[in-house]
């Protein structure tokens, strides 16, 4: 693992902006060299730009890409929206006010999980900003497959729902989540708690509070405002990352979204619902494959 002195001569050229969505104000970041490949990572529900790990961020500069990531309105330094009223294509359009501040006119677009979603509905409405599309540990705008789809495991879903509760200090906040990522990580491939805490209290640096990110959860809900024949017009390369033993989104849905696509496949042994270290090389070497050819 990288330690952090040793990413920074990965990174190159640093540079911060800030977009605005309507009233939302939304804090971004450029990482590498301006002349590189533009990559824009979308993250996860509740979670702000530096869900995406700093060692995996190093590993697509090192690769030649102008990486920008971004905080959700309601995670990081972005607004908080007192009533939440807002849907998924509220924050398609903010990504693209993301591209637009930092003046870029494609990218090859990287979603995880939510921002799967989010990437998607790019491709759908926004085709002429996006060149490639990365879509990791995510379904289809239908949410629907053909196999494989199994109800998330009883145990795990009762010791998740218990660890909702935020908690009271930053040190038990910072245990929770950990215990968090213990449960989507799952059991595949070996957990290491210190890497997960590092995630978590860079996140908490980030945003100047402990207090957690919750008003994603409801989107789960709602909805989309697209499906299936939508995905099957998109005509820009996308390549699926799917987690061999992801809880939310087992195989059967990432193989349905990759078909819908007609996109490559990779379906990474033993992992769930994160990313972490171990795989790190692995799905960045094929994000870097994928968006040079």
């Amino acid at each position: 693992m990288l330690a952090c002195g040793s990413l920074i001569k990965f990174w190159g050229s640093v540079v911060e902006r800030v977009a605005r969505s309507g009233s939302v104000v939304l804090w971004s970041e450029a990482l590498g060299e301006p002349g590189g490949v533009p990559v824009l990572l979308v993250m996860g529900a509740n979670a702000p730009a530096h869900g995406w790990p700093d060692e995996f961020v190093a590993l697509l500069v090192e690769g030649g890409c102008r990486v920008v990531r971004y905080d959700h309105r309601d995670t990081g330094r972005s607004t908080r929206v007192p009533d939440g009223d807002y849907g998924m294509g509220d924050l398609a359009e903010d990504a693209v006010e993301v591209l637009d501040a930092h003046g870029i006119e494609q990218a090859h677009v990287v979603g995880m999980s939510m921002g799967g979603i989010i990437a998607q509905l790019l491709a759908v409405d926004h085709a002429d900003r996006v060149r490639t599309l990365t879509l990791m540990h995510t379904g289809a705008l239908d949410m629907g497959s053909t196999e494989d789809v199994v109800p998330l495991e009883g145990a795990r879903l009762e010791r998740m729902i218990a660890l909702a509760v935020p908690g009271e200090d930053l040190e038990s906040e910072l245990a929770r989540r950990v215990e968090l990522w213990r449960e989507l990580h799952g059991d595949g491939l070996p957990f290491d708690a210190a890497e997960y805490r590092r995630l978590e209290e860079r996140a908490v640096a980030h945003a100047g509070t402990f207090e957690p990110s919750t008003a994603h959860v409801r989107l789960g809900g709602e909805p989309l405002p697209r499906g299936a024949d939508d995905l099957r017009r998109v005509s820009v390369p996308a390549l699926v990352v799917q987690g061999e033993l992801d809880p939310f989104y087992p195989p059967g849905m990432g193989r349905h979204l990759a078909a819908l696509l007609g996109a490559r496949l990779l379906e990474v042994p033993g992992m769930g619902h994160a990313l972490p270290a171990a795989v790190h090389r692995t799905v960045a070497d094929a994000i870097l494959e994928h968006i040079r050819g």
